[in-house]
This record gives C-alpha cells, sequence and structure tokens, in this order.
C-alpha cells in the first residue's frame, strides 16, 4: 500500500521515536511534509513519525495533542 496502514498510538512521541531509532528503526522523510530531524511530523494534526515493516508497509506512532 502506499499509504499508511497502522498507527500505533503512543504517550510520547519523541521518546517512542528516539527508543525505536536507537534499535535501529529508520523513519521516512517525505517530500512536501515538514517534518523534524527525528522525522515528526507536527503540522495540523496530531503529531506523527512513519516507518516501514520488513515488507514495505508503511506504519507510524502518532501521539495526539
Amino acid at each position: 500500500a502506499s499509504y499508511t496502514i497502522l498507527n500505533f498510538p503512543v504517550d510520547d512521541i519523541e521518546a517512542a521515536v528516539d527508543e525505536m531509532t536507537a534499535r535501529g528503526v529508520r523513519f521516512e522523510r517525505y517530500e512536501g511534509m515538514e517534518q523534524d530531524e527525528r522525522g515528526i511530523s507536527r503540522g495540523g494534526g496530531p503529531y506523527i513519525a512513519w516507518f516501514t515493516d520488513p515488507a514495505g508497509n508503511i506504519l507510524a506512532v502518532l501521539q495526539d495533542r
């Protein structure tokens, strides 16, 4: 799929992204999306950061504001 197929809600997106990055997860960057140095998008809705699973599916961690 070319869209996010599953979101994982988290209480603290920065902590989740940092822990996942330390474990080898690479967060995606998308042209036209404002994302910080961690890959977190904070514009418009919930904070969200995308990554892919080994099969190439797009997954995300997200934090409600």
